[in-house]
């Protein structure tokens, strides 16, 4: 089956002209065994003794019919949430039941990345591959709508679903007659302290048109410190927790492959916000205890010094 051409950016033309390597425009790429080999390696990290532990939550309640997972998405550009995701997933589900990740072309942009990439069954973001994932192969495809807007959230933001006004997720599973599920995570957006997004210098820079960015972030990480731009980072260790929510259904019903109102795709868009928020909003309060005991653990004899001087005077008179 031959891919159907997409928008690129001009960094994309720019490496490869009017030659299209095809990394992630199709399903058929999907190799279940790089993704065994891949998971298996994976275990150092998010194996319950690595430095990111994965803990996931309602993966024994999915149906076995494809959906649209729809998830936050946190960390910045080291994907730490996508690839924690994923891990969850094949550790589950073993590798016979793909998850096709719908992706930034630029982890398909370069042979260093594009080849690996193509084999564990990430697509580039279009609602025709999509289409093609959930109707003719009759997988699971996972998106995170809200994208560099998203992952590039303030910290003090972390807890908040940010989809950038993007909707196309929930025409396409609309059109393809497929139920979407909301899946919240909490934990990337710890490994790293994001001060801006850097929305209005993005701009200024015209990088959505050369690279299909809208952020130029001001972060604290490691190992730069201060830094400015959408750089990856080494994340901080942190446990990644994951809640898949139950399946939400249209506000109507529509024949599989028509064309629904884009006032339809507003609600039902706003309807798996709200889903995806109160799951994000469970995961916020399991943390609650925890900053409340920090901040109860810390001394407090600074406030009783202060408690002193402000009776001193008194006791004098």
């Amino acid at each position: 089956m031959g891919a159907k051409t997409t928008r690129c950016s001009r960094s994309w033309r720019w490496l490869h002209g009017q030659r299209d390597p095809h990394w992630g425009s199709t399903p058929q790429g999907y190799d279940p065994s790089c993704v065994e080999r891949a998971t298996s390696w994976l275990a150092r990290l998010f194996g319950p003794q690595g430095h990111y532990p994965v803990k996931a939550n309602g993966l024994q309640h999915l149906s076995s019919d494809p959906a649209l997972f729809v998830s936050n998405h946190s960390g910045g550009s080291t994907v730490l949430d996508c690839v924690g995701l994923a891990f969850a997933w094949y550790q589950h589900f073993g590798c016979s039941r793909p998850l096709h990740f719908l992706a930034h072309e630029i982890l398909l942009a370069t042979s260093l990345t594009g080849p690996f990439f193509h084999k564990v069954g990430v697509l580039r973001a279009s609602r025709h591959l999509a289409h093609q994932a959930l109707g003719e192969w009759k997988r699971d495809v996972a998106v995170m709508p809200g994208g560099d807007r998203d992952t590039w959230r303030p910290w003090k933001d972390r807890y908040r679903v940010e989809f950038a006004g993007h909707t196309g997720y929930a025409r396409v599973a609309l059109e393809s007659g497929v139920p979407i599920v909301p899946v919240a995570h909490a934990g990337p957006h710890d490994t790293l302290m994001v001060l801006t997004d850097g929305r209005r210098m993005a701009k200024r820079l015209r990088l959505h048109d050369l690279f299909r960015i809208d952020v130029f972030p001001i972060h604290l990480s490691l190992p730069w410190g201060l830094c400015i731009g959408p750089w990856p980072h080494l994340p901080l260790p942190q446990m990644l927790r994951y809640r898949f929510g139950e399946p939400v259904l249209p506000p109507e019903q529509i024949a599989r492959g028509s064309k629904p109102s884009d006032a339809l795709v507003r609600e039902y868009d706003r309807l798996v916000r709200a889903s995806l928020q109160q799951l994000l909003d469970e995961l916020a309060e399991e943390d609650a205890p925890h900053r409340r005991r920090a901040r109860s653990g810390r001394p407090r004899v600074v406030e009783l010094d202060l408690e002193q001087l402000r009776d001193a005077p008194l006791a004098a008179e």
